[in-house]
């Protein structure tokens, strides 16, 4: 279970703020996105889309499946894929406690009953069939800029998974979702525009964005994400075993990757595609960075994140790894 001890008041500000910030992911600029795999490719690359995205980008599969941190960095316990249950409470900034739902398509538990359009809409706006709506830990106003054939390659993906029927418990809320719900940026997923893939720091951003790294990366005060240190880390992330710090991935030559070559940022992901890097229980020096997953992003991608992150306004912000517990 992943818990960051921060307070009840940085997640309202977080909520509140959330993805106010967001760049060159659909500007202007950006070309006109090439046909997805739905349109011109078989079903069953679709589903290869979706299965990448799920697993390696996005990272559905993070919270709706169960980790092992027994293991280094939490890699994700086969057959668990979809079934959910992952729970945050206070000790994520939640006014209560909430759980990831089951996205297995089981017809009681799961999205069995869920329509493509249905799941659109609580995709990319958290608002379910029914009508609920879903508090904003689910990063769907991440999902909410991403293009269509992205979105809908995911639905495909998750329909495949071995239907569980697992039930979830059901959320406890101090307080009504209408007072954290996000402003989203997308009122329709037709507007949304993935950049090509010749424009190498926009489509990065496009895919930095997707995989939600601002959120780790980037410190929180009582207000929300603090934007002059975007992705200058220092948040704290305490799972009661360990205590770890996100890193400083600006390109401050002294204290982030200002001095990494590109091919030293790709190794560092590439690293962990072998299993045997993280089955070993680290202790105390563990991370909650899902290295397992990212890992297996694709190599141009990953490449493209760098050259985003190669833009962005240097922060000196020299980062503890493993600060002393209290």
């Amino acid at each position: 279970m992943k818990r960051i001890h921060s307070g009840t008041a940085i997640c309202l500000g977080l909520v509140c703020l959330f993805f106010s910030f967001f760049i060159s992911c659909n500007n202007s600029n950006e070309t006109k996105e090439s046909p997805a795999a739905g349109s011109t490719d078989s079903v069953q690359k679709v589903i290869e889309r979706g299965k990448y995205l799920a697993h390696h980008v996005s990272l559905c599969m993070d919270c709706h499946s169960e980790r092992d941190f027994n293991q280094f960095s939490g890699p994700m316990k086969e057959g668990t894929e979809g079934r959910g249950g992952d729970y945050f409470d206070q000790g994520v900034g939640i006014p209560g406690v909430v759980y990831a739902k089951n996205i297995t398509p089981d017809t009681a538990n799961g999205i069995g009953k869920y329509t493509d359009e249905e799941l659109v809409r609580v995709i990319t706006t958290g608002i379910t069939r029914t009508g609920d709506t879903l508090f904003p830990i689910m990063p769907y106003p991440h999902y909410n800029t991403m293009s269509k054939d992205d979105i809908h390659s995911i639905i495909a993906y998750i329909r495949t998974l071995k239907p569980s029927s697992k039930k979830i418990p059901e959320r406890k809320l101090m307080i009504p979702v209408s007072l954290v719900y996000p402003k989203l940026r997308s009122a329709s997923l037709d507007s949304n525009r993935k950049p090509d893939v010749s424009d190498m720091v926009n489509y990065g951003a496009y895919m930095w964005n997707a995989a939600a790294c601002m959120d780790c990366h980037t410190q929180m005060d009582e207000k929300g994400f603090v934007m002059s240190k975007l992705m200058a880390g220092g948040r704290k992330f305490d799972l009661g075993t360990f205590v770890v710090t996100s890193a400083n991935l600006t390109p401050d030559t002294a204290t982030g990757i200002g001095k990494w070559t590109e091919q030293m940022f790709l190794d560092k992901f590439k690293n962990y595609r072998d299993k045997m890097a993280y089955a070993s229980n680290p202790g105390k020096n563990n991370s909650i960075m899902p290295w397992s997953m990212y890992a297996n992003m694709d190599d141009f991608d990953l490449k493209a994140i760098y050259r985003f992150l190669q833009t962005l306004q240097p922060v000196n912000n020299k980062v503890e790894k493993y600060p002393p517990s209290k």
